[in-house]
C-alpha cells in the first residue's frame, strides 16, 4: 500500500475518532483513534521492514527476505526516512549470498542516509569488508576509521577490533609473499 494512501486512511480514521467522542461515544471514539494512531504509527515504520528485521535477528534470511519481497517499490511505500535502512537489510541479506554484490546497497544506503550511527558504522564495517576482499587495504582502512567514529555506543568495537586483526595478518600475508619471489 503506498504511503499516501496509508496517510489518508489514518487521517478519516483519526477524524472518525474525534467525531465519536464529539458526540459523545467517549469510549468508542478513544479505540478509533487509538486504531487511527496505529495505522498512522505505520506510515513511519512500515511492518515488513519491521518483520523482516526480526527474522534478520533471528538468522532466518530466507523469511526476512520474504518479507523485504512484499516492499515492491521502497521509494512509493516507505517513509522517506527508511529508505536507508531498506538498502541495509537488503545489502545484509545480499552479503550472505554473495558479499561483493552487497557493496551497492551498502553504499546507497550511506548515500541516502541512516538517523542511528550504529547502522551507519554496520554498513561501513561491511563495506571495509568487502574491500578486504577485493585485497584493497587503503579503502578498508578508511571504512574501519570511519566505523570506529561512527560507534559511539562501541556495539561494533568487537567485530572493528577483529577486523583490524584480520587486516595485520593480511599485511604477514604479503609481506611473506613478497619474500618466496
Amino acid at each position: 500500500m503506498s504511503n499516501i494512501v496509508r496517510l489518508i486512511i489514518a487521517c478519516v480514521i483519526l477524524g472518525a475518532g474525534v467525531t465519536l467522542a464529539g458526540f459523545g461515544f467517549w469510549g468508542w471514539g478513544i479505540l478509533v483513534f487509538l486504531i487511527g494512531g496505529l495505522v498512522l504509527l505505520t506510515y513511519f515504520f512500515n511492518e515488513n521492514m519491521l518483520v523482516a528485521q526480526y527474522y534478520l535477528r533471528k538468522e532466518n534470511t530466507d523469511e526476512s527476505e520474504k518479507w523485504l519481497g512484499k516492499i515492491t517499490d521502497y521509494e512509493k511505500q516507505l517513509f522517506k526516512g527508511q529508505h536507508g535502512y531498506y538498502n541495509l537489510l537488503v545489502g545484509l541479506i545480499e552479503s550472505r549470498k554473495a558479499p561483493l554484490k552487497s557493496e551497492k546497497y551498502f553504499k546507497k544506503a550511506l548515500s541516502l542516509g541512516m538517523t542511528m550511527s550504529h547502522n551507519t558504522a554496520l554498513a561501513k564495517l561491511s563495506l571495509a569488508g568487502i574491500a578486504m576482499a577485493k585485497r584493497n587495504k587503503i579503502e578498508a582502512q578508511r571504512y574501519l576509521q570511519e566505523a570506529a567514529k561512527e560507534d559511539k555506543n562501541k556495539l561494533l568495537a568487537e567485530q572493528i577490533k577483529m577486523m583490524k586483526g584480520q587486516m595485520a595478518q593480511m599485511d604477514k600475508q604479503v609481506q611473506r609473499g613478497f619474500r618466496n619471489y
